[in-house]
Formats: C-alpha cells, sequence, structure tokens
C-alpha cells in the first residue's frame, strides 16, 4: 500500500505545478539543513523541492485593538493566510508550520475531488479500514511538517505512533492530526476533512487540549476551508481557497450564539443510555433542524460558520466512545471554544482533559453556552456552567 500511496502522490506533482505555488514564509524563519529528515519518510517533490521558501511579500501593518499584556490583532476580511498570520502571531515557526500545513490541505482537496474511492486490505494499528485516499493524505501531511524544519514530533489517526520530524524542541512543536476525517462517505461525495492540533516542544501525552498553540481543519466540500485558531490571537478564523491557489480570509467567529440546529452521533447509544435518549427526544419535540452528515468536521464546522447548533457523541454501556481525544477532540474543542463556544465530556470541557495515551477516547459535546448547560444537566444532572441554577435540561421543558 505504501508503493499505491507514493504512486498517487506523483499524480499530484501536476496539479502542484498548475497552481505554481510557492510556500512563503518570512525571510526570518529558520532554515535546518536539508539532511534533517525523518528517516522513515521518502522525499517527493510534492512537498520537497517544489517548495522552495521563499520570502514574503510586505504585510499591511498590524493594529493593536487590546492591552500591551494580550496584543489582539486586528486580521482584515481579505487578508490572504500568509498576511492574516504576520499579523495574528509574532511566532515565525508557527507561521511557517501552518504555512506548510495549508499547502498539504490544498493538495489533499484535489486528490479528494479526483480520488478512486475504493477499499484496500490495509488496515492502521487501531483495525480500523483505509482507503487509498486516507493514505495519501497521511503522507502530504507527515512531509508538510517535515519540509517545515519546526516539527519535532507528529502523529495521525492512521500511523498512531510518534514520528520524529527533525525538527527542534526548543521553538518547535508536536502536531497530532487526523488525515482524512470521514473517510468512508467520500465515495458518497459527502464533505470531509482533515483535523490537526499544534503543541508546544515535544510532548503529546501528558498534555490537554487547552496547552494547545493553534488548531485547524481543512474543509473539503462545495468550497475548500481552512479553518485556524491561534492561542494568543482572538476569534476563528475561515480562509477559502480560491482558483489560483491561494487562501484568502472570508470569515471570523468571536461568538456562538443560540439556535435550533442538531447533529447527533452515535444515536445507537440512545438505546440504553435512557437520558440521551431523553436529550434526542427533546431536540425532536422542540422543532430543532437535523444537521448531520456523518462527518465530524462538516458537522462542527457547521456550528462556527453557522454560529449556532449543538454536536453530540455520546457512550453508552453497548457503544463504546470511539473519539480520539488527541486526533479529533481537542482540536475541534479548541476551534469551538476560540469561537466562542463551548465543549462538554458531560462535566468538564474536553480542553480540560488530560492526554494520558495516544489512543484515549472520549464522549464529546460542542455547541452554545445554552446547549452544552443542556446537555450536561441533563446526562449528569447538573452543569459546571449553570451560575444561576436555573435548569434549562431536557427534563426542565
Amino acid at each position: 500500500m505504501e508503493t499505491g500511496a507514493a504512486t498517487c502522490a506523483r499524480g499530484v506533482i501536476a496539479h502542484s505545478v498548475l497552481y505554481q505555488s510557492r510556500l512563503a514564509v518570512p525571510s526570518s524563519a529558520p532554515s535546518l539543513p536539508r539532511s534533517h529528515r525523518h528517516s522513515g519518510l521518502k522525499s517527493s517533490s510534492i512537498l520537497g523541492d517544489s517548495l522552495r521558501l521563499t520570502p514574503p511579500k510586505s504585510a499591511r501593518a498590524c493594529r493593536a485593538v487590546g492591552s500591551s499584556s494580550s496584543l489582539a490583532i486586528k486580521c482584515e476580511i481579505g487578508d490572504s493566510l500568509e498576511e492574516f498570520l504576520t499579523k495574528a502571531t509574532p511566532d515565525k515557526n508557527l507561521i511557517r508550520l501552518l504555512m506548510a500545513m495549508g499547502e498539504a490541505l490544498r493538495t489533499t482537496s484535489f486528490k479528494v475531488r479526483t480520488a478512486s474511492c475504493g477499499g484496500t486490505a490495509c488496515v492502521n494499528s487501531f483495525g480500523d479500514e483505509q482507503l487509498a485516499v486516507d493514505l495519501l493524505a497521511n503522507k502530504l501531511l507527515f512531509e508538510a511538517l517535515q519540509y517545515s524544519h519546526v516539527c519535532k514530533y507528529a502523529c495521525s489517526e492512521e500511523v498512531p505512533e510518534l514520528q520524529d520530524m527533525g525538527g527542534p524542541v526548543e521553538g518547535g512543536f508536536s502536531v497530532a492530526f487526523d488525515p482524512l476525517d470521514g473517510s468512508s462517505i467520500v465515495d458518497t461525495n459527502f464533505t470531509v476533512g482533515t483535523i490537526f492540533g499544534v503543541w508546544p516542544g515535544d510532548k503529546l501525552t501528558g498534555v490537554t487540549g487547552r496547552d494547545q498553540v493553534a488548531a485547524a481543519m481543512g474543509i473539503y466540500g462545495p468550497r475548500t476551508t481552512y479553518v485556524i485558531a491561534l492561542k494568543d490571537c482572538p476569534g476563528t478564523h475561515e480562509f477559502l481557497l480560491l482558483d489560483e491557489g491561494k487562501w484568502q480570509h472570508v470569515k471570523d467567529t468571536t461568538s456562538i450564539g443560540e439556535g435550533k440546529i442538531f447533529s447527533p452521533g452515535n444515536l445507537r447509544a440512545t438505546f440504553d443510555n435512557p437520558e440521551y435518549d431523553k436529550l434526542i427526544n427533546y431536540y425532536v419535540r422542540e422543532k430543532y433542524t437535523l444537521r448531520y452528515t456523518g462527518g465530524m468536521v462538516p458537522d462542527v464546522n457547521q456550528i462556527i460558520v453557522k454560529e449556532k447548533g449543538i454536536f453530540t457523541n455520546v457512550t453508552s454501556p453497548s457503544s463504546k466512545a470511539k473519539l480520539r481525544l488527541l486526533f479529533e477532540v481537542a482540536p475541534l474543542g479548541f476551534l469551538v471554544e476560540k469561537a466562542g463556544g463551548y465543549s462538554s465530556d458531560g462535566t468538564r470541557s474536553v480542553l480540560d482533559k488530560v492526554i494520558e495515551n495516544l489512543d484515549d477516547r472520549t464522549q464529546v459535546a460542542y455547541g452554545s453556552k445554552n446547549e452544552i448547560i443542556r446537555f450536561e444537566e441533563t446526562l449528569y444532572g447538573s452543569s459546571r456552567l449553570n451560575k444561576a441554577g436555573t435548569p434549562v435540561g431536557a427534563a426542565a421543558a
């Protein structure tokens, strides 16, 4: 299958040449020697020689709108990805990494649109079936991190072991990603996506989601978008992939309000989880609009874009947790909370859960404050967010 993935990878070279892109990073970003590579990954021209590092064009001046202790940058709609990042963070290594991942997402988007979606005999170490496009996305993202020269360790849902990317520990990052969340629905032409979280240094265990310095997702649907949140920059930001291959800033989300949209994952758990069954019945009785695709990325993305709604994925005695805290839940929790929303595992924010093992799994809900209060109160009788003490759970309706 590695041979097959490499063959697929060579097929995207023409697309990269068509765009004639360059991985633009600040000229002061460090450049490590080309020999500083992960020995387990073969080089390719996709994210190798064809991605020459060139100085950026001049970005518009940043305008501070916050206090000196916590600088908030006014990033403008219409900015390029590079212009936005230059305003949003002084960390040139982080800019370099996020630009590199943007290149990988762009190429992955093209391959998702053109990939053959037949199943393969290959399975990952968790026993999940992989599709050929999963392997290609996985390869592209590892290569992007390797050639960024600022990533120390990386691991993916498909390769759930730490891979040394050769970057520094001091000033560098470790990245965990799900290369193609929802790959089983690629053949039905549903929206799918990539998820990744960025932690400082060389640790991906013994940390929490709140320790992330950035998180992002790529959404491959009718539009290809790159949704980014940075620890020291307010809001969650959407970038649209234009025809010429550039990312353009098109939306900021800073608050998640109330609205009757629900995306109920793992509905089979309602069979032996009466509280979850009660919550779902509440949504139906109150005439919520069902917006569920079967893909976690589009279902969570709609909360950020529509600025309202609730996503749930609940466990039961016979339906155990499937969503992985490191690769999916924590990065998406970071995006939702930076957008002004909330997350919960039933009793606390998913960003406060310590990642003990790479394969840790959890139930989760994302949404507006009142929706998370309702989720926690219905499933567990109380909510940490309900300071007023007025019940908003399904049982109170």
